[in-house]
């Protein structure tokens, strides 16, 4: 059976390293997964989702010239089954205590979804507040003179 791009086949995985696994193929050929193409989530240790010996549905990614065939599980998983999540990273939603990190520009209410453009608006109506008080208190003070003390 001769491959192509965007088809899925069933695959047996014939060795895991940190960074993938290979993937032996109808016809003799191996292929690799990348480790961010195993699973629609965050992969830290692949034997967390793959075995030697498993059976797995791979979608052919690409075949370069040299015959090297990059290979993918995710993309394998039938469109309704995936989360419906922008094709982003998921990272654990921050929390909002007075922890560092937790910034007011950032949406306070989990249900409160904000878009980046939302964010960024709300980051540079602080950061210009935040910078006019530096410069209030700086003239309250004093300030400082970039061209030495000048009281010689």
């Amino acid at each position: 059976m001769d491959l192509e791009v965007g088809m899925i086949v069933e695959g047996k995985v014939t060795g895991i390293t940190k960074f993938g696994a290979f993937v032996d193929l109808d016809g003799g050929k191996t292929g690799m997964v990348h480790i961010s193409e195993v699973a629609p989530t965050y992969v830290n240790d692949i034997k967390d989702f793959l075995k030697e010996g498993q059976t797995v549905k791979v979608k052919v990614l690409t075949i370069s010239d040299d015959g090297k065939i990059s290979l993918s599980i995710k993309k394998a998983i039938p469109q309704q089954k995936r989360p419906s999540a922008p094709q982003s990273r998921s990272y654990p939603p921050k929390q909002t205590s007075s922890r560092p990190g937790n910034f007011e520009w950032q949406s306070s209410k989990k249900s409160e979804p904000s878009s980046f453009e939302d964010m960024l608006s709300k980051f540079k109506q602080a950061s210009d507040e935040k910078m006019s008080d530096l410069k209030r208190m700086e003239n309250k003070r004093g300030g400082y003179s970039r061209r030495g003390n000048s009281s010689k």
